[in-house]
């Protein structure tokens, strides 16, 4: 037990000759390691979001695709839906074409989120609204879908009277979700997606 002892404090020795910062007193030590963990902090608080241009370049990205994406689905039910589609063709029809803008809208949203937050002034504002403005979309191709689900089929002509009334609201509810990016709350974002090239 004596040896042990002997060889804790030979080592407490050995640590204290060989490491300027073990020798200092407790609150220098404390201070030393805070100020040798500052820079980092510093540094990370500082990283600046992308520029504008990069910004906007990155969004377009995201919503040419989805756009894209919502016009094929449509062009899809389209072909689907024939004059002489039964109600219950025509409903799976739509509840493929509103799931289908669902996920897309979907994916897009967390693309523009991974965007980032531009630098410049009223970029977390911007940023957001265009987030919101997909997830809305989402949300109206999701209650569209929940309603045309619901439907019942056995009277054609009460189904189609339905389903007319469903697409009104997701036409209202998608209209209440667009941005115009040349009405944003920042000139020089609006001035980006006027000028980089994915955007126009």
């Amino acid at each position: 037990m004596r040896i042990h002892a002997n060889k804790i404090e030979q080592s407490y020795a050995t640590r204290v000759a060989r490491d300027p910062l073990f020798r200092r007193p407790y609150a220098d030590r404390v201070i030393c390691a805070v100020l040798l963990v500052l820079p980092l902090v510093v540094a990370a608080c500082a990283a600046k979001g992308p520029s504008p241009e990069k910004w906007a370049g990155d969004v377009c990205a995201a919503m040419t695709p989805w756009r894209a994406s919502i016009e094929n689905l449509t062009s899809q039910a389209q072909q689907a839906v024939t004059a002489t589609s039964t109600a219950a063709q025509t409903k799976d029809a739509i509840v493929h074409l509103l799931a289908g803008a669902e996920q897309a809208s979907e994916a897009a949203r967390q693309k523009v989120a991974a965007a980032g937050i531009p630098d410049t002034d009223g970029g977390a504002e911007v940023a957001a609204q265009f987030a919101g403005s997909l997830t809305k979309a989402r949300d109206a191709y999701a209650h569209a879908r929940q309603s045309v689900q619901a439907l019942s089929t056995k009277n054609a002509k009460s189904f189609y009277d339905a389903l007319t009334m469903v697409m009104n609201t997701l036409s209202t509810e998608y209209a209440d979700s667009a941005v115009d990016p040349t009405h944003l709350q920042s000139a020089a974002l609006s001035r980006a997606f006027a000028e980089v090239p994915a955007c126009r």
